[in-house]
């Protein structure tokens, strides 16, 4: 989609780290498949480490195929990469050194090690409806992160994941479009998402204008105090 504010997650979130001490650092979310899977875990993990373990990795499977095909990515076969890259990934972060077989990704992985490994485990949240992308969430996620749905649409896939991954520590969020003017609306809509058994609500601002970010701040701030 065209913005000027389309900016690279983890370039941006490290400039927010740098600036903040206590707010939790997410993506929303990073398209896995297109991007390398050992490089791509080298920055999440000093991105972590740096910040003080303040990460949550939301991913995705991706959905525009005109991207990976700039990127020389076959879009028939985003699902597996995605599989085999979380699994490289959660291997450098866990063991060394480590020998992994890659099918799908280019990479040749034998007695490597990958260095900072996280200080603590970076959860990973999973993007995406689609049938696949529930049963992966299932499989391997630790949480669900929707975008644009109602109340309604979660509360129909809290009830799916929670008879599927009953796990009290898998993580229900949503992603949630507000111009930061209407406080009270919003306290509405974060009530109607916690009845839903949404446990996580992340506001992403709707005006464009980064001018316009200070109003969708400062009423989240007001939402959260009640």
């Amino acid at each position: 989609p065209r913005s000027p504010l389309f900016y690279d997650p983890i370039l941006t979130l490290t400039w927010v780290a740098s600036v903040t001490e206590r707010v939790r650092l997410g993506t929303s979310v990073i398209v896995l498949p297109m991007r390398h899977p050992l490089p791509l875990a080298k920055e999440l993990s000093t991105l972590h480490n740096l910040s003080g373990g303040r990460l949550i990795l939301g991913v995705g499977v991706g959905w525009l195929e005109p991207e990976f095909a700039a990127l020389g990515v076959p879009f028939n076969e985003r699902g597996r990469r995605m599989d085999e890259g979380i699994a490289l990934m959660r291997a450098v972060w866990s063991q060394d050194p480590v020998s992994f077989e890659a099918k799908y990704i280019p990479a040749v992985v034998k007695d490597m090690t990958m260095l900072p490994q996280p200080v603590s485990p970076i959860p990973m949240w999973h993007g995406s409806r689609s049938e696949a992308a529930h049963r992966r969430t299932v499989r391997i996620g630790d949480g669900w992160h929707g975008s644009q749905v109602t109340p309604q649409q979660a509360g129909e896939v809290v009830e799916r994941l929670r008879r599927d991954r009953p796990e009290p520590a898998f993580t229900i969020s949503v992603r949630s479009h507000w111009d930061g003017k209407d406080v009270g609306l919003m306290r509405e809509r974060v009530a109607a998402y916690a009845a839903a058994g949404v446990q996580h609500v992340m506001v992403h601002p709707q005006d464009r204008e980064v001018d316009d970010w200070d109003t969708v701040i400062e009423g989240v701030g007001r939402v959260a105090s009640g």
